[in-house]
Formats: structure tokens, C-alpha cells, sequence
């Protein structure tokens, strides 16, 4: 007997497949700024390779992280797909790589197949996303934003600032390497 489309043959599985989000891309960025002092975070300027240690990206220090939540591990690592960039620049929003204070830019994986609980690989790491990002006023500071755009900016980023992942496993990480987001433990 053959299996025809219609009762749960190939054609449904390859429909499946189409409609469900890519769980594997790659690293197209990597974004990091050491700490200057009466400095923000913003923009984070790119880097070829890093390791990424438990409290994030080796050389990067984020301010908001370490002054207002007390180097929660829970936000070692911020992460953003470059289409969501390639979104806002279709929205008109010049965003560069780093500008969102991102450490990780990753192609081939949609914003919304990241979600907390699920594990990612990246190069030799392990991160496992915790929460959603939320749009905050220092993104004020970027030349394209100001004060007088940036709460149209805070309400165009709501749900696509990024995401947070807290490190299971350290490890190195290079722009080109494989990004992929595992099944539920």
C-alpha cells in the first residue's frame, strides 16, 4: 500500500518542514565593548572570534547587567537574528550589527524560534535562552534614534530587542561558525 500526500505521506511531512522555523544558521557577528568608564554599552563593535565564558563574551562589559542586576547570569549573553535587523532597516531604522548592544548575530533563524528554556549551540558553547530582551531608553543614544524618535524606536522594538541566554557551557566562538537551536531537555 502507498501513502498518498493527503493521509500523512511526504508531501505533508515536506509542508511541515516548510512551515516550521529553522533551528540551524550561522554566526554573522560577534559584538563586544570592554568597559570605558561613564560609557554605555551602545553600539558594540564586532569581532572576528571570542570565547564565551559564564558571564558572557570575554572583553565585553555591560553596565546595566552588572550595576542594576548584580551580574545576573541569566543575561551573560544577548543575542539577535540579523533578519530582525534586516527588518528594521526595511522599516526604515538604520541598525547596524552591535547597535542594539547585541554580543551574537546570528542568519538563518527566525526571532521567534528562540525562546526561553531552549538550548543553543554556538561554536563551542552552550547557552540556554532565559527571557526576551526589553526595549530600554539607552537605545536613545544611538545618532539615528535621539530623544525626539526614541519612543517611537522603544515601541518598534518591543518583541525584537533580542534575547538573553545564560551560559551551560563555555566555550570558543567565530563569526562563520554553526548556530543551532536543540530540541527541549
Amino acid at each position: 500500500m502507498t501513502e498518498s500526500a493527503g493521509e500523512g505521506g511526504a508531501g505533508d511531512r515536506a509542508e511541515a518542514r516548510a512551515s516550521s522555523p529553522a533551528t540551524r544558521g550561522l554566526v554573522t557577528g560577534l559584538h563586544l565593548k570592554p568597559e570605558v568608564p561613564s560609557e554605555h554599552g551602545l553600539p558594540k563593535p564586532s569581532v572576528l572570534e571570542t570565547r564565551i565564558r559564564r558571564s558572557g563574551l570575554e572583553g565585553d562589559f555591560n553596565r546595566y547587567r552588572h550595576e542594576e542586576k548584580r551580574d545576573d547570569e541569566g543575561m551573560a549573553v544577548l543575542l539577535m537574528p540579523r533578519e530582525t535587523i534586516e527588518e528594521l532597516n526595511r522599516e526604515g531604522w538604520p541598525v547596524r550589527p552591535g547597535d542594539l548592544g547585541e554580543n551574537v548575530v546570528s542568519s538563518g533563524i527566525a526571532y521567534n524560534a528562540f525562546a526561553p528554556g531552549r538550548h543553543v549551540a554556538i561554536g563551542e558553547a552552550l547557552l540556554e535562552i532565559s527571557k526576551p530582551c526589553t526595549p530600554c531608553d539607552n537605545l536613545y543614544l544611538l545618532p539615528y534614534v535621539g530623544s525626539g524618535r526614541g519612543p517611537a524606536f522603544l515601541k518598534t522594538m518591543v518583541d525584537r530587542r533580542g534575547w538573553y541566554a545564560r551560559v551551560i557551557r563555555e566555550g570558543a566562538v567565530r563569526v562563520g561558525d554553526p548556530i543551532e537551536l536543540l530540541p527541549s531537555p
